[in-house]
């Protein structure tokens, strides 16, 4: 027992992150649609930020994810931190973040990372983390230091934090929503039939129940907010069936963007949605009710974050 213990504990690269059956899908190294073209990064608030963000021995998830947008995003000067190291307790099979047993514990983490928004000047800053199961808090107590951080060094700045789903326990996200993040983000990433394939380890009801429990908790002070990729087998039906049910959990704002396979041995893309299919995923999402919604090909949960605030709470 013991052993297999310690087997399931060894941390995986990115390129080989375990927890992916293999299913039939479209070729890793084919031509993708022109819709998915994006310049490489390199400008100079890029290099800049680049080089802050790797000397003060911070995570993005820009980096970590391989996000498309990473040099439109860090040239606007906008970023989204990644708390509590770089290895994931869970292997999601679309995920490039590495999986094992974490060893990140750094108590100063919350105050360098509110620096580092101050010195960006940030009017919106996202934090996220890692799964943290191995915690007995789950991660929370680290958001709520990162959540006073910034709010005592850059008081100007709207905090969005978009957490884990802290395994459905009430009291470590009670911690989180009591510090009125401007909002909570937690994804459910696909619809709940796939989630024994893509998501093992985590429940759609127990994400949707989370982000219930969220607005709660925090009332008219806090945004509520979730993410959905496309492209790994689920139909149009699906979506809008999931779309229901986040509304149904008093969730605010919606993101919707297409899946893009890190490494040959990530859940390969069933297909690629075209920019119309996004279009009529957001009209529906706008009649379910949801105050803001962005869909399209390179959406991802963070893109323009501040630009996805409801007008109300924006203001």
């Amino acid at each position: 027992m013991a052993e297999a213990a310690e087997r399931i504990h060894v941390t995986r690269s990115r390129a080989n992150p375990g927890g992916a059956p293999v299913v039939e899908g479209r070729p890793f190294r084919e031509r993708k649609p022109p819709w998915l073209k994006v310049p490489a990064p390199g400008g100079p608030t890029y290099r800049k930020l680049r080089k802050a963000i790797e000397e003060e021995g911070l995570h993005t998830v820009c980096q970590e994810a391989n996000c498309p947008n990473v040099g439109e995003c860090w040239e606007r000067g906008t970023a989204t931190f990644m708390i509590l190291g770089d290895v994931c307790t869970r292997r999601c099979g679309f995920c490039n973040v590495q999986t094992g047993k974490p060893t990140w514990n750094d108590p100063l983490e919350p105050l360098r990372v509110a620096n580092q928004v101050k010195r960006m000047g940030l009017r919106h800053a996202v934090i996220t983390s890692v799964d943290r199961d191995d915690l007995p808090d789950y991660g929370a107590g680290a958001f709520v230091g990162v959540i006073r951080s910034i709010r005592m060094q850059a008081p100007g700045c709207k905090v969005e934090v978009l957490t884990p789903d802290f395994r459905g326990q009430e009291m470590p996200l009670a911690k989180v929503v009591h510090e009125r993040p401007d909002v909570f983000n937690h994804n459910v990433e696909t619809v709940p039939r796939l989630y024994p394939l893509a998501r093992r380890g985590s429940d759609f009801m127990r994400s949707t129940r989370v982000l219930r429990m969220a607005k709660e908790m925090g009332g008219e002070q806090v945004v509520t907010k979730s993410g959905l990729m496309v492209g790994l087998g689920e139909e149009f039906d699906e979506m809008i069936e999931a779309f229901e049910i986040l509304r149904e959990h008093r969730v605010q704002v919606l993101t919707v963007g297409q899946y893009l396979r890190p490494t040959e041995r990530h859940l390969p893309v069933a297909r690629y949605w075209h920019p119309d299919e996004f279009a009529a995923l957001e009209r529906a999402a706008f009649q379910i009710g949801f105050e803001s919604v962005a869909a399209g090909p390179l959406v991802r949960s963070s893109y323009h974050a501040d630009e996805q605030l409801p007008a109300r709470a924006a203001a």
